[in-house]
This record gives C-alpha cells, structure tokens and sequence, in this order.
C-alpha cells in the first residue's frame, strides 16, 4: 500500500491494444488517489490512446535511445514522485522509476528487476512451470491491487476528441458512409507482424457476403499510413461500391478511435483496434492465429473469437516459423462472416453507429 502524497507514475504498456486493456487499472488509480497527480510515463505512440480521457494531470514521453534516459530521469524527477506502477515486464521502466526517487514502485518480478521492485506480482505459472496465459487486462489490476486499490473490474474505456471526430466527419462526407444504414469496419493490419495477416482476398471476400447478406450495410476498411495499399487492395479486390477504404485520409490513431465509434460491427486481427472496439462497445469478430487468446481475453459480451487449431499453434511468433501461415489462411472467409452477421442481428438495433454518430 501506498501511503505517501507525491506524484504517482504510471508507466504505460508498449503496445496500443496493451493501454487499453489497462485503463480499467488506470482508472481506478485514478479514483482510490483523487488528489495525488498521476503522470503517465509513455512512448508517444501509445500516449495517443488515451487522449481525450480525464485521468493524468501530466505526460513524460519515454525515448528509446540511451541519449533520452538521463533527461527522462529529470523529467520524472520534475513531478517529485513517490510511488511507480509498471506495466511494462521490461528493466528499465523499474531502473528510471528508481532513479526519479519513488520510494514505491510495483509491478512484474521479471527480467531480473526483482530488487528494484518494492510491490511485486509474479507470473502465473501452470504445472510445468512454464507461463501460463492470463489476461493481461487482469494482470494490470493484480499489480494496481499491491497499492490497496480496490478491484479495477473489467470495464475498458476510450474516449475521442473534438478534433478526432472533426476527422471522421470528414471520412464520413468523403466516402459517402451517410448513405448506409449500418457500417462494418475491416481492420487488416497489426503492428505484431506478418503471421497475425488474413489474406487481403480473404477481407474482400467477406465483405462481399456482408453486403450481401445485409441491406444497407457499407463497408469501410480501416488502415495506418504503413497499410495503405493493403487497405486499397481489399477494397479494389471486393468490387463492390459499397466496400470503400481508408487510404486516402489523413490517417491518426485519433481518427481510427473516432471511426471504429461509430461503427456497428469491427471485423479484425487480433490488434489494438480490436480492443478501441471493445471499450466503445462496438461488436467485434476477432481472427486469431499464432496468438494465444488467453493472454488478451477482456470478457466483452459483444466479442466473438475466431481460432483454428493448428499442431503447431499459438506459437506467439511475429513470422510463421514453418512458412506455411496455416493458423491464419484456414480461417475462411465464412469462418468471420457467420459471428460478424449473429453478432449484427443481437446487437446493432441495441447500439447502433448511426445513434453514436449523432452523439
């Protein structure tokens, strides 16, 4: 338990779908220390995620080279903290807390950091002794727990800004999604690597049946600035006017959280769109390959997890190893469109992009 009065440290996940899965931990750090400042320490790509939500009082970019360490370590030192919460594994998150004068620092007792550590949560370990998957999501609650916080729950939670929906308006008008009554989005991307990739043809596939199945429905294929001809593609290969893509906006991590808002239904890689989903409570069809769904499952009544086992999955690797990519191209078009058409029958009347667009 925490009992001093300085500022708090939170040092983020790396990963964009990682700070999602933590902000239900965040948030109730926020709520159990309402007058200590909390300052989330972040790459800047992932500090981006929770713009717009009213938890920290200030942000320390975290740089990647060793000519940043000695300046981050001022800045920290800047807030006079007195208590670190690590949600990174890493060493170093523990080294810089140390260094900026926390006297409490909790987190993970792993890669060797274990005697910087004053609150420790040890990995959970199955018979054999190897790792056994848990949810990130309550992992991040067990480490906040350490501080006498009470029990986060599994409730995620985004918000946009005015800018971020200025943004998507401008799509919306663009590309002409007024015309529909209901929006699925695509998300063919992932920063992970190539082995989480579904076919580009396979997309195009389902969204042809989607819009066949559904009337009214438009697709729209969301992208980042590196899968832009990939986004372009699936759209070229679905041949359907109403199959558009995102390519050609002016593409933010803001924008992306302003579209899959307003979304009726997300069809995507097991990536950190999924979870922008999860948390706006948008319908979501999930396609997992070498990932192990325990490490991520967040309990969203509105999620469908597609998987098919393989003899040699979920191996967790960024490139198939075996060069075949079988976890992925046997997961069939159909294989998505089944959960993504139930999924659109019991929910999209319920919550609708439509009524959030108005918002």
């Amino acid at each position: 338990m925490t009992t001093g009065d300085g500022a708090i440290l939170i040092f983020l996940p790396n990963w964009i779908g990682d700070v999602v899965m933590a902000t239900p931990a965040i948030r109730a750090v926020r709520a159990h220390f309402p007058h200590r400042r909390l300052v989330a320490v972040a790459k800047p790509y992932v500090a981006e995620t929770l713009a717009g939500l009213p938890w920290f009082d200030d942000t320390v970019p975290l740089g990647k080279s060793l000519r940043t360490f000695g300046p981050t370590v001022a800045a920290l030192r800047r807030h006079r903290p007195e208590t670190a919460v690590l949600f990174p594994n890493s060493f170093r998150p523990a080294l810089l807390a140390r260094l900026a004068g926390c006297a409490t620092v909790a987190g993970f007792a792993r890669y060797l950091r274990h005697p910087l550590l004053t609150h420790r949560v040890y990995p959970t370990r199955g018979p054999g002794g190897s790792f056994k998957p848990t949810p990130a999501l309550e992992d991040y609650n067990r480490v906040v727990r350490l501080l006498g916080v009470p029990d986060p729950g599994a409730r995620m939670e985004l918000a946009t800004t005015p800018a971020d929906e200025l943004a998507a308006d401008r799509v919306w008008a663009a590309l002409k999604l007024h015309r529909f009554r209901r929006v699925v989005g695509l998300n063919p991307g992932g920063a992970f690597g190539s082995s989480k990739h579904w076919p580009a043809e396979y997309f195009a596939a389902a969204a042809r049946r989607l819009v066949a199945a559904t009337p009214g429905l438009g697709v729209v294929v969301l992208c980042g600035p590196a899968e832009r001809e990939q986004a372009a593609e699936i759209a070229r290969l679905a041949a359907d006017v109403n199959v558009v893509s995102l390519g050609d906006s002016a593409l933010s991590l803001g924008l992306t959280k302003a579209v899959v808002r307003r979304l009726d239904l997300l069809l995507t890689t097991d990536s950190g769109p999924r979870h922008f989903a999860a948390a706006f409570g948008v319908p979501v069809v999930t396609l997992f390959g070498p990932t192990h769904i325990g490490w991520t499952e967040t309990h969203f009544a509105k999620a469908v997890h597609v998987q098919k086992p393989v003899p040699c999955g979920p191996c967790q690797r960024r490139v198939c190893p075996l060069g075949h990519h079988r976890c992925m191209t046997e997961l069939t078009p159909q294989d998505a469109v089944g959960p993504a058409l139930d999924l659109l029958r019991r929910f999209t009347d319920e919550t609708s992009g439509a009524t959030r667009h108005a918002s």
